[in-house]
């Protein structure tokens, strides 16, 4: 999760939850619309019909917002998904990758956070650590596919996770051809396939 020293990375109540709701929604608009080098606090105000001093108070900066956004898309992401299969879990958590990736606003949002994460260090920092809740979300159905013995004992529980939505990213950021269900199909047989033949055994 975020740093509790970075603003805007505290869970408010009340009103204070509906401004923050109305501010990161704001934020996701400018993002998509004019990427991280036009984002403006006093914009995202503006868009958010909140004051300016709330804003700069609670988030001080750009970056602390953009922290603020990622955990809060990390916190609202789909729970994972049990199916009683490696493959078809692996199945639903790249299927559930490529519906948000090709979804019109939330597409454009994670090109334009990746983008921002190559120039801006505490940019990166916030979107790795979105990255670390999503596969500690999704990690626990390998650790129970290698109790089943689906897959070898000392399989790197993380690393298959991120073998699932690696090529689509991948394929959003670098190929730019369609990502349908298909692909991500294929994405996750692949993972399920190399951890059964013991490539993510740590060594």
């Amino acid at each position: 999760m975020a740093d509790g020293g970075e603003p805007g990375t505290l869970r408010p109540g009340g009103r204070t939850a509906r401004v923050r709701e109305a501010v990161l929604r704001a934020a996701e608009d400018a993002l998509t619309e004019q990427g991280f080098t036009g984002l403006d606090l006093a914009d995202i105000a503006r868009r958010a019909g909140v004051g300016k001093t709330t804003v700069y108070r609670r988030w001080a900066t750009v970056t602390g917002l953009v922290a603020d956004l990622l955990l809060d898309m990390a916190e609202q992401s789909a729970p994972r998904t049990e199916t009683g299969s490696l493959l078809g879990d692996l199945t639903a958590n790249a299927r559930l990758v490529q519906r948000t990736l090709t979804d019109p606003r939330q597409g454009a949002l994670f090109k334009a956070l990746i983008a921002a994460a190559t120039c801006d260090p505490k940019t990166a920092a916030a979107l790795r650590r979105f990255y670390d809740i999503r596969v500690r979300e999704w990690a626990p159905c390998v650790r129970q596919a290698v109790d089943r013995g689906e897959v070898p004992e000392g399989t790197d529980t993380h690393e298959v996770v991120r073998a699932v939505s690696a090529p689509l990213y991948y394929h959003l950021l670098i190929s730019g051809g369609r990502l349908d269900g298909a692909m991500a199909d294929r994405a996750a047989e692949a993972a399920a396939t190399a951890a059964r033949a013991g490539v993510y055994v740590r060594a």
